[in-house]
């Protein structure tokens, strides 16, 4: 019998798997396993060693590394990757070759012209994933026609006769009509094809031009290559068909590059399984929160199929008694050892469709995540009077001090991190660790290392404080513990940057989100993270740790559909607006066909149309999801995009309203996440009193000094427990910090819920109005001045984005020909956005000079 279900997140540094199994009682039971993605001394492939180990469990005899897995209690695997990530990072893919419209060879290496670090004094152009580029003597144009329109100007007719077209004319996708003047020549390119195949590349990438609105060259094209045995051939046209040539290029060219990279880790994957693999469902996580089978997984949309788990996780499991899932505005916070995504869910995954990775533009539907460098690995650095943490990370290898791999360094020569400030802090339980750390990997948590890096930093910060303090502004030495927390508040502050952007920026309260926290560090920085945003309520699951996995387990499969469009919408009943509605029927009905093909009823198959609509002039679109109506009454897409737009950008303007593509989104529906037998127990468990601690912990907080903090195993809490701050839970994958005025409440399931109450410093530190014409001279905390200093700078940077965003000019909206700032009451510069510099020089003195 097939019962075992496998969901897999395999990272770069961890595998983590998730498996819902028998418990033998005729019910189902969940385990969790992480393990390195990485050990060849031991086993050849995580994941595959993973459901190796899961499977002796559940049938209680050996399944051997060196023999081919049994598969015979296998029902389904489900996998997340970042196999496609760190390959397009370490430039690791398939070698390509470009082809290309003649005169267009250069394309993809000009690019546009924004720039990944505009005060950068050297600019290094990325690489380019392709190695040789053909050119295809090829040509399709639009033609201008006889009406004054934006493209044929106010002279149409003068335009028209100096302009004349020649060739046949021919409808595009779009409706509109092309203008065919040369055919490729397949004949001469076939010769060119092979002099490629001959060179080893076996990967081709098709970019020509128009080919959203008419692919017949590129069919073409792709045809012959495929008959000279290339065996990867992108087509523009297939991997994305919107328009934008060289958005399109850059995600045909990465599809190429990394769909067969992807296929190989595939094959030596499956072929670890016997022959029974082929009745056992394999699915992949991709970029958009949605799972395919894994002959349709590719390369353009796998760049996020990791993160994507743990954002499709948290927005699934975010619930507990009396609040379902899905009925939440949740903030995903994904805290890792050098960085922290940031995701938001309310009610439907929000995608972006153009994003960058590693200088390569892909456009593709992806899960929108934020992502800033700032996590548990982040160094801790006093820099100029102020206190700085990350972006440099002290990395898995020496990692922070209490590693004990730093040896041999003197005190001022320490590399500090955030993990070292918990450590310090007793935010972190020793005891909780195994044995795995010092140079010979069998010492614990070295406490005092970690508090002779932080007292370094204190000496630096004390002996700034000192050196600049004055009759008018004294100095009050700070403490260790101070330092230490000082740190973590301003690493806090730069992790709410990105949870403003995704909520605030856009028209968005960040205090009526839920937080929901996973990964290995999350935990640690809620309470204060959540104090910060205004934000009630947190909540973690039991889970957190392998939270990705999880949300590979319960996501959807998803098809998806989208053609390229040409028209202006009309009101609701318009022909236009009905041929719409027709052409979102035929690619609906196309998407659930494939559903259906795949075992899915039609009753669990979900759809979700949008129109990617923009005003006329503006280069803004918005992808509008078709608004609930009435039966029988026609949907208004108008009043839905001016609402979505008037939200995120203040206004809306009195222009047509252009449709630039048509989307459908199939989903057969998600797996629950059935209570298992722990669950019931705890249930059942209700009125059990709370257990005595494991260990009391003397922990340091801001608001109450240094406290005896008792700690907590989650597997010892049930359903009903309570836990007034200050208080420590220890989960087997993650540390759970409840800081005073907080309260944790063990749910039904056997998660944490937070609820976040204000602290006494944060009631006495609220600003009185009375007072403020009375204040003195104000001493300058180095704490303080951090913090405001990434609150300054995210305001700027929220100007700089809003602006650019809707701006007309190219040369706006690439190069950032402008610059935000904030400035003081005698126009001093306070902060200012990475914009244009030389402008930046000349606005405090032009800001002076106005006031």
């Amino acid at each position: 019998m097939r019962d075992c279900h496998f969901s897999i997140d395999r990272g770069g540094t961890f595998t983590d798997l998730f498996a819902e199994v028998p418990d033998g009682k005729g019910g189902v039971v969940h385990k969790a396993l992480k393990l390195l993605s990485e050990d060849p001394a031991h086993y050849p492939d995580a994941p595959r060693e993973g459901i190796r180990r899961v499977l002796e469990q559940v049938t209680g005899r050996p399944h051997p590394r060196d023999m081919p897995l049994d598969t015979s209690r296998i029902a389904s695997i489900r996998m997340g990757t970042t196999v496609a990530t760190n390959a397009l990072l370490e430039r690791k893919g398939e070698r390509v070759a470009l082809l290309v419209s003649s005169g267009f060879r250069d394309l993809l290496h000009i690019g546009n012209q924004s720039r990944p670090n505009i005060f950068d004094l050297a600019i290094k152009v990325p690489e380019q994933l392709y190695e040789r580029v053909v050119e295809v003597d090829e040509s399709v144009v639009l033609p201008l026609g006889s009406e004054p329109s934006a493209r044929n100007g106010k002279d149409a007719a003068r335009n028209a006769k100096m302009y004349r077209q020649s060739g046949p004319e021919k409808k595009g996708v779009t409706g509109e009509v092309v203008c065919v003047r040369k055919a490729p020549d397949l004949e001469a390119l076939t010769q060119q094809l092979q002099a490629v195949r001959a060179s080893g590349i076996r990967s081709l990438a098709v970019v020509l031009k128009h080919a959203a609105v008419f692919p017949d060259h590129e069919q073409a094209v792709g045809m012959l290559a495929r008959e000279l045995g290339f065996e990867q051939v992108s087509l523009s046209h297939e991997v994305m068909p919107m328009v934008k040539m060289v958005a399109r290029g850059f995600t045909a060219a990465a599809d190429a590059y990394l769909t067969p990279h992807i296929m190989r880790y595939l094959h030596t994957f499956q072929s670890g399984f016997d022959a029974g693999l082929s009745n056992v469902q394999v699915l992949f996580m991709q970029s958009d929160g949605g799972l395919c089978r894994a002959a349709n997984f590719s390369g353009h949309k796998a760049v996020l199929s990791g993160p994507a788990g743990g954002v499709v996780g948290c927005a699934l499991t975010t619930k507990w008694q009396g609040v379902p899932a899905g009925s939440l505005q949740v903030i995903g916070f994904d805290m890792g050892g050098t960085s922290t995504d940031v995701s938001r869910y309310a009610g439907t995954f929000e995608h972006v469709f153009e994003t960058t990775t590693a200088g390569v533009t892909i456009q593709a539907p992806q899960l929108d995540v934020n992502t800033v460098a700032a996590g548990g690995g982040s160094r801790l650095m006093f820099r100029d009077g102020l206190f700085v943490v990350g972006p440099e990370s002290v990395g898995a290898f020496p990692g922070p001090v209490a590693y004990g791999k730093q040896g041999g360094r003197q005190p001022e020569a320490l590399m500090p991190a955030i993990t070292d400030a918990n450590v310090v802090l007793g935010r972190i339980v020793p005891e909780a660790f195994p044995k795995i750390f010092g140079p010979t990997e069998d010492q614990p948590l070295d406490v005092a290392a970690a508090a002779t890096a932080l007292t370094a930093l204190q000496q630096q910060v004390n002996k700034h404080g000192t050196a600049n303090a004055s009759a008018a502004n004294p100095y009050t030495a700070k403490s260790v513990d101070e330092v230490a927390s000082g740190f973590i508040t301003v690493a806090n502050e730069a992790m709410c940057r990105p949870i403003r952007a995704l909520t605030q920026m856009r028209g968005f309260d960040a205090s009526a989100h839920v937080l929901s926290c996973f990964g290995g560090a999350g935990g640690q920085h809620a309470c204060a993270i959540a104090r910060a945003l205004g934000m009630r309520t947190i909540f973690l699951h039991k889970y957190a740790g392998i939270l990705s996995a999880v949300g590979i387990h319960l996501a959807d499969v998803v098809q998806e559909r989208q053609e390229p469009a040409a028209e202006q919408l009309g009101s609701p009943d318009s022909p236009t607006n009905v041929d719409l509605e027709a052409r979102l029927d035929s690619l609906q009905a196309s998407a659930e066909a494939a559903l259906v093909k795949q075992g899915f009823k039609q009753e669990s198959i979900s759809s979700d149309r949008f129109l990617n609509l923009r005003y006329h002039g503006t280069d803004v679109a918005v992808m509008t999801q078709r608004p609930s109506t009435p039966a029988g009454q026609a949907p208004d897409y108008a009043a839905a995009f001016a609402q979505a737009y008037q939200r995120e950008y203040g206004f809306t303007l009195d222009r047509p309203i252009l449709v630039d593509d048509l989307r459908v989104r199939s989903a057969g529906r998600a797996k629950t996440l059935p209570t298992d037998a722990d669950a019931d127990a705890a249930r059942a468990a209700a009125h059990v009193p709370l257990p005595k601690p494991w260990l009391t912990q003397s922990s340091y907080f801001p608001s109450t000094g240094r406290v005896a903090t008792p700690c907590y195993r989650l597997a010892d809490l049930v359903f009903g427990h309570t836990l007034p701050g200050p208080a420590i839970i220890i989960n087997d994958l993650s540390t759970i910090i409840v800081e005073p005025g907080c309260t944790a409440h063990i749910t039904h399931a056997g998660d944490v819920r937070i609820d976040v109450g204000e602290t006494g410093d944060q009631a006495s530190a609220k600003p009185n109005d009375s007072q403020g014409d009375q204040l003195g001279p104000v001493a300058c905390d180095p704490i303080q001045l951090a913090i405001f200093s990434h609150r300054f700078m995210g305001i700027a940077e929220q100007m700089g984005r809003t602006l650019q965003r809707t701006s007309v000019s190219v040369n706006m909206k690439e190069r950032l020909d402008f610059s935000c700032a904030l400035f003081g009451p005698d126009g001093s510069l306070i902060a200012n956005a990475p914009h244009l510099p030389v402008h930046l020089g000349a606005m405090s003195d032009a800001v002076k000079f106005q006031v």
